[in-house]
């Protein structure tokens, strides 16, 4: 039997220590006993970039946000969509989940981060979504598990009414904020109408061929 390999730790900043293992040709990245990213689960996270950008193609030059890099599932998928004359900005806070991903889980980055489209800030994605205005026609969001987190307390601002204000200042008219859960979230779903949205909540599943587990995505169109 393949036993699972530790490859490294990262201190989250004001919060939890991640963990990287890998097994056989799979990565995993844990927190405490939860499982947060594998590369055997990356259909939700692919969704997140596709099923937003169905929701704004057609816009010329567009300039998508990502926050947080993880395994880069998000970042590859809106690459396959994007056009030629698109950005992506990723926002990554941990400095040693890009070090992973440029390291030992190079062949699953497969050059993302060098491609010329890609500009990478390591950064507190809330903080840097603060400081923008009609920038993004898109800001995709797989932060902390989603509204209910797990890794680090101060992300919880990104959910919080302020929080969406600042995403709904950040985005272009008609621009799209998706934000990824792993589990639903009445609530959340109640806050972001209440702060103008308009709300299309997806239930995506969690591998690429359809199986396993179910995962939440929220489409909130600003107006």
């Amino acid at each position: 039997m393949i036993q699972r390999e530790f490859i490294g730790a990262a201190q989250v900043p004001g919060g939890e220590e991640l963990r990287l293992y890998r097994h056989d040709r799979d990565f995993m990245i844990v927190l405490d006993r939860n499982e947060l990213m594998s590369t055997r689960r990356s259909g939700s996270e692919e969704a997140l970039a596709t099923m937003a950008w169905e929701r704004i193609c057609g816009t010329g030059k567009p300039h998508i946000l990502i926050g947080g890099y993880g395994m880069g599932f998000t970042l590859r998928a809106a690459l396959k969509v994007l056009p030629a004359d698109g950005l992506v900005t990723v926002v990554e806070l941990v400095p040693e989940i890009l070090e992973w991903a440029r390291g030992p889980m190079a062949e699953v980055t497969a050059d993302c981060l060098d491609d010329p489209r890609v500009r990478v800030v390591r950064a507190d994605v809330a903080q840097y979504i603060a400081g923008a205005e009609g920038e993004y026609d898109a800001i995709l969001l797989d932060v902390d598990n989603g509204p209910d987190g797990l890794v680090r307390a101060e992300n919880d601002v990104l959910y919080s009414g302020d929080g969406l204000r600042e995403a709904k200042r950040a985005l272009a008219p008609k621009g799209i904020l998706a934000i990824w859960s792993a589990e639903p979230d009445p609530a959340f779903t109640r806050r972001l109408q209440k702060g103008g949205f308009s709300v299309d909540e997806v239930r995506v599943s969690a591998r690429s061929n359809g199986k396993g587990a179910k995962h939440t995505i929220w489409f909130a169109r600003r107006g």
